[in-house]
């Protein structure tokens, strides 16, 4: 009995630690992402998304459907760094949905001199292949 306890311990412990691990790289992936942005660099802000056709993006026009689309709209909508200007993000709720999927909520503000946005967002974060990526983005 003695030893079915501490197993029960240690898997219950193990589950734990790799969920922490988890929360902390997803934070990683997305700081990753804001460092990108603020340096002009929307390809090296993209690597947090899901490079594939089924990557989801809804936006004030909807929604949209592929990386590609995805990477071409934002380049329209942010030509320039006077457009891109300078972006903060806070995380507000990382909620485990299963061992390899996260949903996150959140808040965006850009400081630009085109003028000031900001919003909220849900992102639908799933490991694929080894690396956390975004599946699902809605912002507003």
């Amino acid at each position: 009995m003695k030893h079915i306890m501490i197993i029960a311990l240690f898997l219950i412990c193990g589950r734990e630690v790799s969920a922490k691990g988890n929360r902390e790289a997803i934070r990683t992936m997305l700081a990753a992402q804001v460092t990108e942005w603020n340096k002009g660099n929307i390809e090296g802000y993209m690597h947090g998304y899901w490079e594939n056709d089924s990557l989801l993006f809804i936006g004030s026009k909807g929604p949209r459907y592929g990386y590609d689309i995805t990477l071409k709209k934002y380049k329209e909508a942010y030509p320039d760094q006077a457009h891109m200007g300078q972006l903060t993000s806070v995380i507000t709720r990382m909620e485990r949905l299963s061992h390899k999927c996260y949903f996150v909520v959140g808040t965006w503000a850009l400081k630009r001199t085109a003028g000031d946005v900001g919003g909220s967002y849900t992102l639908l974060i799933k490991k694929i292949k080894g690396q956390w990526m975004v599946v699902a983005d809605h912002s507003s």
